[in-house]
């Protein structure tokens, strides 16, 4: 079972001369969100913010796996998580709902369903067939007994954005896509070995 410091490894070497590619990708994604944050409070950035969250965060998982996977990434690939707008808004749009719902009973179980519903995007990725509800029941299978390991991969980027923080939060621009490369090694490592060589997608 692979360790926290063994996948920031792995995201780390195959992230090797796409470093340029990936805080591009990353920029344009910030400075987009950023955008529809800064017009929420006339309700145009709200909802643009909940139509388009879904299909971006799919996109960037793309981006992610083809990174771990050894594919071709191009900036374009960002937005390929628009091809499945509808079941990216629906996984985003379930997803958010009942995190709230279990927030409401307490704090902790809504972390620990966030952790749940975490693999959602890299189970759409592969599997565009399923309907959002099917995404998300997956995630929680692959995340069941690996919550905590998720957790330990996330803190071990800590000292990173402690970091970061002092470069007024430039340096998230590289810390970013190597977080969730390494979260798509982490999902990677939770599949069956023959589902591990699926080429997604490599523009729109």
């Amino acid at each position: 079972m692979l360790k926290a410091k063994d996948l920031r490894s792995e995201a780390w070497a195959k992230l090797n001369g796409k470093w340029g590619t990936v805080a591009l990708i990353a920029l344009i994604y910030e400075l987009i969100m950023g955008v529809c944050g800064a017009l929420s409070y006339v309700y145009i950035g709200g909802i643009a913010t909940l139509l388009v969250t879904g299909a971006f965060a799919l996109g960037l998982a793309i981006v992610s796996l083809n990174v771990v996977r050894l594919q071709n990434v191009e900036v374009n690939q960002m937005f390929s998580g628009f091809r499945e707008f509808g079941k990216a808004f629906l996984v985003n749009l379930l997803n958010s709902i009942f995190l709230v719902l279990w927030t409401l009973l307490f704090i902790v179980p809504g972390i620990i369903k966030s952790f749940a519903y975490s693999m959602s995007y890299y189970v759409l990725a592969d599997n565009p067939a399923l309907t959002a509800t099917e995404v998300r029941h997956r995630s929680i299978e692959l995340m069941r007994g690996n919550k905590w390991r998720l957790f330990c991969l996330y803190f071990s980027f800590i000292g990173w954005w402690l970091l970061c923080m002092l470069t007024l939060g430039i340096l998230s621009f590289w810390i970013v896509p190597y977080q969730q490369a390494a979260t798509a090694a982490f999902y990677q490592s939770l599949l069956p070995k023959s589902d591990t060589t699926e080429i997604l997608p490599a523009a729109m």
